[in-house]
Order: structure tokens, then C-alpha cells, then sequence
């Protein structure tokens, strides 16, 4: 599954303040049982805007990993907050099929 967030970059504040603390989080919490990694993107013509894209094997996993309330992360999350807005996009799960058309360069 997917768990897909947005961040916006508060006046004053650059998206590589917020990639710091990002990877430092991401590190502890892809420790986490089922984590099959993590991706920040930023939008394009708005540096102040990012995506942020967490896979998992099951939302269930997810969820075991937010319920162990890591002190670090949540320390790190804290310390992030003034420099950001986040806004959960929602998790998605994978499809059950994929359709592309011929030639496609996916990934």
C-alpha cells in the first residue's frame, strides 16, 4: 500500500530544511516491519510544495509501525513543524492490475 502526504513550506523556510528531518524520520521508520521504502518529490514550478510517498507491504503494517510511538520520530516530526504544513493525501492500496499501453517507460 501507499501512504501519500503533501507538505507545504512555510514562508521563510526552503523544502531542504523539511528534507532533513524527512530522512532522518524516513530512517527510523523504514526500520519498521513491512516498510518497503520512501520517496520526496517536489512539485514542479512550486519548490515550496512536496510529496511525499511511503510503501508498505499492508496498511496493517502502517499501522503497527504508528502505534509503537517511536520518541525519536516523533521528537524529529516536533521540531519539523514550524517550518511545514502537512496534509494527508489518504493510502492507497496497490491495483489488483495494471494496464499500459505498448512502450510505456513506467517507473
Amino acid at each position: 500500500m501507499k501512504y501519500i502526504f503533501e507538505v507545504h513550506i512555510r514562508d521563510g523556510y526552503r523544502a531542504e530544511d523539511y528534507a532533513e528531518a524527512w530522512v532522518r524520520a524516513s530512517e527510523r521508520i523504514q526500520q519498521a516491519p513491512g516498510a518497503q521504502g520512501t520517496e520526496l518529490h517536489r512539485k514542479i514550478g512550486d519548490p515550496t510544495t512536496l510529496v511525499a510517498i511511503a510503501h508498505w507491504d499492508s496498511k496493517a503494517s502502517r499501522d503497527a509501525m504508528e502505534a509503537q510511538h517511536d520518541p525519536e520520530v516523533k521528537e524529529i516530526i516536533r521540531r519539523a513543524a514550524p517550518f511545514c504544513e502537512i496534509r494527508l493525501i489518504g493510502e492507497f492500496e496497490e491495483p489488483e492490475w495494471v494496464v499500459m499501453p505498448p512502450g510505456n517507460k513506467a517507473g
